[in-house]
Parts: C-alpha cells; structure tokens; sequence
C-alpha cells in the first residue's frame, strides 16, 4: 500500500530550498480538541417563514459525577442571587487558529506572537508543542494567550520546530485536557497535532475504532485521526498521514509535528483556511490567517492548497496532493465575520470584501439617513462601505468595550440589556435627533440586534435601519464553526419583515445572495454557503453533540450511546437509506 501511494504521488513532489536540520524524539498522551456545535436548516432557499425561538444562549458545565448526565448553568451566582453570564455575543464562533514553525531558534516565541495574532479565532484555551533533543514539550492552559504563557513557559519550550493552537469552547469542567495541540506516543515515536475544522464522519470513525480495540480518552473527532494514523499500515510517516486523511470527511486544516517534521494538511474542499510563509532566514511557517506572518515578519508565499499535504525537513518542503479533490468550499464566513480585515484570505482581502459587501448594501437597499455606523468590530468595514457610496458621513456611534469579561455581578435594581450595556456604548452627540443606519455583519438569533437597536433609540436616535452585511443564516455549520441550532436561527424561523417587526428597527435589509454571489464573481462556486442555503458540500450523516469538547464521556466512563440530552439531529433531509447509516453508527 505506502509503495503504491509512493508511485502514484511522486509525480507532483516539488522541493524547496534545503532548510537547516533538526533532532528530535518524544513522550505523550493525547491531549484534544473540541467538537463543534450542529443543526439545520429546513429547507434550501432564502424563505424565512414561521415564529421565532426564543432559545437563549447558555453555557454548560458537567455534573461532578457524570460528565454527561446532567448539564446545568454555568452562570455562577452572587450571594444575593443577581448574576449575568455576559455571552450576549450571539455571533457564530470560529472554533480554533493553528500555527507551524519549521527552522527558527526562536519557534516556540514566534509561535507565541502568531497565536496572539490569531485570538479572535480563539479565546478559552492555547497551546503549544516544541520539539528539542527528539523530545515534544507541551505547554497548555486556559485562557488567552497571554495568560497562558510568560517568560517561564516560554524557556521550557526550546527548539527550532514548533506547533500552536487557539481554542474556542464553552467553560467546562474538564475544559483543560480539551485544549490542543495534544501529542500521542505510538509505536514509531511520537506526534502532536493542531486542528481547526470538523469531521462529519466521526461517528462512524470512532465507532470502527472502538470496535477494532481503541481507547479513546476524549470526545474530540482530532484524537481519531490521531488513531488512523497509529493503526495505518503505510510508510513513511507522510503517507500514514495520507492514508488517515483518506478516510475523513468535513473540514480540517491541520499542523502536525514529529522529531523531524512539520506536516500541513487541507482538506480537499478548502473549507477553513491554511497559508505558508518564510521568513528572511529560510525558516517556514503555516498559520490560518495572513495575519499571523505580519506579526512575525514571515512573507506569506501562497495558501496551502485544498486536498494538498506539505511537509518540511531538513531536505526542504515537499508537497504532494493528499487525494483527487472536488470543487473547492471555502467557508464564505470568513470574508463576512471570522477573519481579520487585515487578513488575506482564499486570495482575497477580507477588507475589500466587506468594503464592498458595504456598497452593495447601499446601492440594493438605500434610506434616506444622516449618519451611518457601525456594530463594532466586525461590521466597521463594511459600514465604511456603505458611507462611502451612500455618500453619508461615517461616525462613531457605539463604542466597544475590550475589557469585559464573561460574568458579571448585576446589581439589585436589574439593569435592561445590562450584558449589551457592559459591551456597547452609544455616542448621544453623534445619534441624537438623526436617522441613523447601523451595519452589522450579520443576525444569527436576533436578540442582541434587538437590544442595540432600543440603546440607539434610547440615545435619542430619530429613526435606527438595519444593515446586514451578509444573507440571511438558515442553518448551522458542520465544518468546524460554533453556531446555534436551526430552531434558533431567527433567520429560519422568521420573515425578514417578521425580523424587522422584532428587533424593532425602522427598516432591515440583509445583503442579497445573489449579489454575494455575483461580486465573488468567477470564484463564487469555490465557496461553502451552506448557513444560507442549508446545501451541504459534504452532507452531515451523522448526530451531533452540542459544545461536546469539554464535558462529554472520556472514553471510559460512558458510551456513544449514553450521550442523550446532548445530541441535536443531523440534517434529516435524508433519502430513506440514510437511515440504517445513522443507526448502525450510534
């Protein structure tokens, strides 16, 4: 089988420039990553029909004797019983930013700068695996990254080749051992891996693996790779990564390290982003935004390509095509909410995307207005846009608070909207007496929306219109983004009148779908717009649990089967065959 992989791929090997070598060797135990959160839509067009779910956005944590026979509250309560868990964010989570150093002295430092570059795409946990004298160190914690790491972390993780990991998850109680990267030991030696995406066949995977004799420690879909690759016949170590690869569907970008080398890997539809770059001293380097190689001073060179594996060594970079790959579905939300503006993303900026997501707001839904501006921080590009070709000046109607944390004392006589009060502050100079458009970038359940627009209100705004920089979100994701159930999408449940009527703004336009489309242009068929129109490039077979990553079963207290309370349907617009899959996986 690894000859026969050898033949068939050592026509598209290239090699690079050969970089300095490096020793290495290892310990470990797995250490994971999270399974993100599902649901879908009920149909496949831009209708929005029926009443709204008034879910609520709450976190959970594990009762103290089962990790998953009861959830409850996170909220922790003031003696007096006031209380608020500030998450009033309702915006889709991307779940993780991966980073990999191959040839610097200074690689776990670089790796910590490039994570702090990549926060937004991770807040609750992060890490990093360095590799010295053939030995993989870990440094792992909870929180952002500097909290997580100082001076003295940073000294116990020397080396030349290292890998990093920003999480996204709920607060659990068993949220540390959640946090990536992990390294396990096997036979062969030792490997460590980061990930950012999710498999849709984990289920099933895990289910194969159990039966064959593994033990899992967590619930995290990353630790089965980890097990194809142990059980992977094929040789060298790049085509057991091949050979695991093979067997996955949904999304993953992923960074691997061993003794000796560092290993990127892209699914073959491209749905999360992975780039490459170097900096000036040969030293290469893989993160999930352009952003991360700005930090660092590394010149991005080009994206990891979908379907393509790229492993550096001391003989330089090699790439190889993992397997045929389809049409590419990168994840449009990147352009519209997870990437920072400053990013170049799939070959595209993400500022000039927004700008012009912006513009053709204003062109396909314009309102006579006095001020435009913008829900901090993602809608601020796009509210330029719009001002710029409304010809309306741009102002700063709401400020961002950076310094609020997750919960927070509420006082005896109950603030309205206190979580969004904490967060947003409105300029009364700049609302009062105006008609005021304000962009988002997108509603998702459509009670923050409704909050800010009575703060604008109440700030003495004459007339609030709502302007959201993205289609209407009818579904939920399967390729490693944190969203809400379809039942809570308010999109999905509500027409765009319907919406208007209940976040109380005196108009509401979403930008068009057809015009996203259009203004992608030729490569508008190379993107995943699966949260607009519930069509899934890779059909979600299986069950999902909801924010499993921290509290589901470790392998050895529970079952698949036990896990019932958490599960959420697949999409169940399913042909009737479907349905002795999904059983014989659960």
């Amino acid at each position: 089988m690894a000859a026969a992989k050898a033949s068939s791929i050592s026509s598209s090997i290239s090699r690079a420039t050969p970089l300095p070598p490096t020793p290495r060797q290892s310990s470990p135990s797995f250490s994971p990553k999270t399974l993100p959160k599902p649901s879908y839509p009920h149909r496949t067009s831009i209708a929005h029909t029926s009443s709204l779910s008034h879910a609520h956005n709450t976190s959970f944590t594990a009762h103290s004797q089962n990790p998953i026979s009861g959830f409850f509250s996170s909220n922790k309560q003031h003696p007096d019983g006031r209380s608020i868990d500030y998450d009033d964010d309702e915006k889709p989570r991307e779940e993780c930013g991966v980073v990999g150093i191959y040839g610097d002295p200074e690689a776990s430092r670089l790796c910590y700068l490039a994570l702090h570059a990549l926060q937004h795409r991770g807040q609750e946990g992060a890490g990093i695996v360095c590799v010295q004298d053939n030995v993989l160190q870990s440094v792992t914690g909870v929180g952002l990254v500097s909290e997580v790491f100082n001076q003295s972390k940073l000294d116990q993780l020397p080396g030349d080749l290292a890998i990093g990991h920003v999480r996204y998850s709920t607060a659990g109680s068993s949220m540390l051992k959640n946090v990536q990267p992990f390294v396990a030991g096997y036979r062969f030696g030792s490997v460590g891996v980061a990930h950012n995406g999710n498999l849709v066949n984990y289920g099933s995977l895990r289910a194969m693996l159990e039966e064959n004799g593994s033990i899992f420690n967590t619930s995290s879909d990353t630790e089965v790779v980890l097990h194809l690759i142990a059980i992977s016949k094929a040789r060298p170590f790049l085509l057991r990564i091949v050979d695991a690869c093979e067997q996955l569907e949904g999304a993953y970008s992923m960074v691997f390290v061993t003794q000796d080398k560092l290993v990127a890997v892209r699914d073959p539809h491209g749905f999360r982003p992975l780039v490459m770059g170097r900096r000036s001293n040969g030293s290469v380097v893989f993160a999930s935004e352009t952003c991360a190689l700005d930090l660092i001073e590394a010149t991005y060179e080009r994206e990891v390509f979908p379907g393509e594996v790229v492993v550096v060594d001391k003989e330089g970079v090699q790439s190889l095509c993992l397997m045929a790959h389809p049409q590419p579905k990168q994840c449009i939300f990147e352009h519209i909410y997870f990437a920072l503006p400053n990013s170049v993303v799939f070959g595209r900026s993400v500022y000039e995307s927004r700008r012009v997501f912006g513009e053709i707001l204003a062109t396909e839904a314009p309102v006579e207005c006095d001020v435009v501006i913008a829900v901090p921080d993602s809608g601020v590009v796009a509210a330029l846009g719009y001002a710029g070709k409304a010809g309306v000046p741009f102002q700063q109607g709401l400020i961002r608070s950076h310094y609020v944390g997750r919960t927070f004392i509420e006082p005896s006589q109950k603030i309205r909207d206190f979580g969004v009060k904490l967060k947003l502050s409105p300029v009364r100079a700049v609302l009062e007496g105006k008609r005021v458009v304000v962009v988002d970038d997108s509603i998702v359940r459509g009670t923050t929306s409704s909050k800010i627009v009575r703060l604008l209100k109440e700030a003495g705004a004459k007339e609030v219109h709502m302007r959201i920089a993205s289609p209407p979100i009818i579904g939920s994701c399967y390729y490693g983004v944190d969203t809400p159930s379809s039942e809570e999408l308010i999109s999905n449940r509500m027409k765009v009148e319907e919406i208007r009527e209940f976040i109380g703004s005196d108009s509401l336009a979403f930008l068009p779908f057809d015009s996203l489309q259009g203004m992608l242009g030729t490569q508008s068929s190379n993107f995943c717009y699966a949260c607009f129109t519930g069509n899934y490039p890779v059909e979600p077979r299986e069950d999902k649990v909801k924010r499993v990553g921290d509290f589901v079963d470790d392998g050895m207290t529970g079952s698949f089967g036990s896990i019932d309370g958490a599960w959420i349907p697949a999409n169940r617009i399913h042909k009737q065959e479907d349905k002795e899959f999904e059983s014989s996986v659960l």
